[in-house]
């Protein structure tokens, strides 16, 4: 490796290295604003200055400048001080200095670097210039006057979101940021572009004068927001979470957040479930949590055991549903599933149902076939992930099922399962002749009565252009509910002789039906006695008999398990709302009243019984390798039909109970629906 001396010391680097990073490496703090590892180098802020030899006698910018061998780099010179000095002044010319207002304040690069590598007075006293704000949708908040034209948004949005929505207009004095007239910007990834900012000329509108930084407790946990599992820090103020923001986690978001993850929070404390209901001459009335428990459990012990069913939602930890199972196992029902949206997996082999490349792994694919899944609705940061190959010239990929706007090209191929039955020889040549190809599919393609024929299918077709092979596993399912995997995972399924959603959902099918959190069914067509246990009022919890308040995502500690089969561990960030209980206690309570009383009285022992059961649940942050299966024997031969493969997700602002009890979801909704003449408005 190379060698190159920075402040007279030896370090070794990799060849196309910087000299900033090469500086960094070797322990070096250099300040910047433009520069960030993510997005391409524009050189614009000039804050990264060293004086580097052989060279010019002038400082140069460390960001743009490629590091050789034998460079000797020099961070703290007094050439260099001075000339960071009057960068900054340079910078701080046109600043309003309003930081004492500035939602950045406090946790503001440029109030950091002025304090570091700023001088203590400024030699310009002319007015300063304004700038027009800009409004750029209901995730972003501008105050234009403080920008210093760094571009970080611009990048990010036209190179990582792939939606060139913002840009950079005029030029010296007269330059501004804008969006192209007047447009909001069209990105699931919008809010981004204020984490990136270093100035607080972006802010999170949504948050816009909420709280300070420094009066925030912060926890490190997991979103449920779709089945990516990405790694977020949830900011709480007494008993109301404030804000959340991502954590870098480089094998599942990096370092970017979607918008419903982000700002879908403001649904924790709307429509909320504090005390348990019961109905009566059919209007429901506030009760004791004793009255609701002995209602459910008479009911539920004067049913035969094939009466009764469990359905679990998307947002479920595997604690709740883990109590779920064996309470029902117990009663003697086989009637239990957590397939919402009918999606015919969870049966076979565990890599049947999981993205088996691994999020970060489906960047090294260089032939990509998306059947029934819409990645940019179902999971924008995997979307992110293919953006990123197309644009390196690594993936050809193409689609069967709705043609949508997925910030990349693709070829193509057909709506559904009758092109999946033809499909073309130039296309499975394709992915024969590639290295590492691979198939994702996801519950568009999978849901239904042909669910099982097209998954067979499907793994015929990996199975005949060798999808999976010895390092190398590309069957993918792209899951877009959190507790799928986790559910599946635990058998949460139809036992032999059992009833899957759809079944339990027909009139007469059932006496007892419990809702576990359950809100994406259509529960009002059956005619059993319904229990609901869940935090928000949402469709679960209308037409119940008896409804029970649960905890949401951030009032309790969980496991959960992305799309990737990655276990990670949810903490409590506030308590939960009124009366409400963690839902595995709930249900732990109401084993006692129907004499079956589950073998766990606090979550440890339900962690360490889940685990034993199932070891996997064991194996925090762990993806396994790339193993092979044969793929070719999932699902069951059969009639593909001729239907279109449609995702389930609809709108995925509102996809959950959370999302649709939350403002700021309400408007992105509006925003997506809207005609493009009335979103320019």
């Amino acid at each position: 490796m190379p060698i190159a001396k920075v402040n007279g010391v030896e370090t070794e680097f990799e060849p196309g290295m910087t000299v900033l990073q090469v500086a960094e490496r070797a322990g070096h703090e250099i300040p910047r604003f433009c520069y960030h590892e993510r997005l391409s180098i524009a050189g614009n802020c000039r804050m990264c200055l060293v004086e580097v030899k052989p060279g010019p006698p002038k400082p140069q910018a460390s960001c743009a400048l490629p590091a050789a061998e034998g460079q000797e780099i020099f961070t703290d010179t007094p050439m260099v001080r001075k000339a960071r000095e009057g960068v900054m002044e340079f910078l701080l010319i046109n600043h309003p200095l309003d930081c004492p207002i500035c939602d950045q304040g406090g946790e503001c690069d440029l109030q950091d670097q002025a304090v570091g590598y700023g001088r203590d007075g400024s030699r310009y006293s002319e007015n300063k210039r304004a700038v027009e704000e800009k409004n750029m949708g209901p995730t972003v908040k501008t105050f234009m006057t403080r920008c210093i034209q760094c571009t970080r948004c611009v990048r990010f949005i036209t190179e990582v979101a792939g939606v060139p929505d913002i840009g950079m207009i005029s030029r010296g004095e007269s330059a501004e940021i804008t969006t192209y007239l007047e447009k909001n910007i069209d990105s699931e990834l919008s809010g981004n572009v204020n984490d990136l900012c270093p100035v607080g000329a972006l802010t999170h509108r949504p948050w816009q004068y909420h709280y300070r930084p420094w009066e925030l407790k912060k926890t490190e946990t997991i979103d449920v927001m779709d089945a990516v599992g990405s790694n977020i820090r949830a900011d709480s103020r007494g008993a109301e979470v404030m804000r959340v923001l991502p954590r870098v986690n480089e094998g599942v978001n990096e370092e970017w957040l979607s918008d419903k993850s982000r700002y879908a929070v403001d649904g924790l404390t709307a429509r909320r479930l504090d005390r348990p209901w019961v109905r009566e001459n059919g209007k429901l009335r506030v009760a004791t949590w004793d009255e609701a428990l002995s209602v459910v459990a008479e009911k539920l012990k004067a049913a035969k055991p094939e009466r009764i069913g469990v359905i679990a939602g998307d947002l479920q930890d595997a604690e709740s549903m883990k109590a779920a199972l064996d309470l029902f196992r117990a009663l003697g029902s086989a009637n239990t599933d957590c397939r919402q949206d009918g999606a015919a997996l969870g049966y076979g082999p565990r890599e049947g149902w999981l993205m088996n490349s691994g999020i970060a792994g489906i960047e090294a694919a260089d032939a990509v076939l998306l059947v029934g899944v819409d990645p940019r609705r179902e999971a924008p940061l995997v979307n992110t992930r293919l953006r990123k190959s197309w644009l390196a010239g690594k993936a050809e990929i193409g689609v069967i099922g709705q043609q949508a706007d997925l910030t990349y090209d693709y070829n193509w191929l057909g709506a559904g399962a009758k092109t999946l039955s033809k499909l073309p020889k130039a296309v499975v040549d394709a992915l024969t002749k590639a290295e590492r190809p691979a198939i994702v599919v996801g519950a568009g393609a999978l849901g239904g009565a042909n669910g099982a024929a097209v998954l067979n299918a499907v793994g015929a077709l990996a199975k005949k252009v060798g999808v999976v092979m010895d390092g190398w596993n590309g069957f993918n399912i792209l899951h877009h509910a959190a507790a799928r995997v986790g559910g599946l995972d635990m058998g949460f399924v139809p036992a032999e002789g059992g009833l899957d959603v759809a079944a339990m959902l027909k009139p007469k099918a059932l006496d007892v039906l419990f809702l576990l959190g359950a809100d994406e069914v259509e529960a009002t067509a059956s005619n059993a006695f319904r229990v609901y246990l869940g935090s928000h009022g949402d469709r679960g919890a209308h037409g119940a008999d008896v409804i029970l308040p649960g905890a949401a995502y951030t009032e309790k500690p969980g496991l959960y398990v992305n799309t990737e089969g990655r276990v990670q561990m949810a903490e409590r960030v506030v308590f939960p709302k009124g009366e409400a209980k963690e839902d595995w206690a709930v249900i732990r309570a109401l084993s006692e009243r129907v004499g079956h009383t589950l073998p766990y009285d606090t979550l440890d022992q339900l962690r360490a019984k889940l685990m034993a059961d199932h070891p996997t649940f064991g194996r925090i942050d762990y993806v396994a390798p790339a193993a092979t299966f044969d793929v070719g024997s999932l699902g069951a031969k059969g009639d593909l039909g001729e239907g279109d493969f449609v995702s389930p997700v609809a709108d995925p602002y509102l996809s959950n109970p959370i999302a649709r009890a939350s403002a700021t979801m309400a408007e992105l909704s509006a925003q997506r629906t809207a005609p493009a003449s009335m979103a320019a408005e």
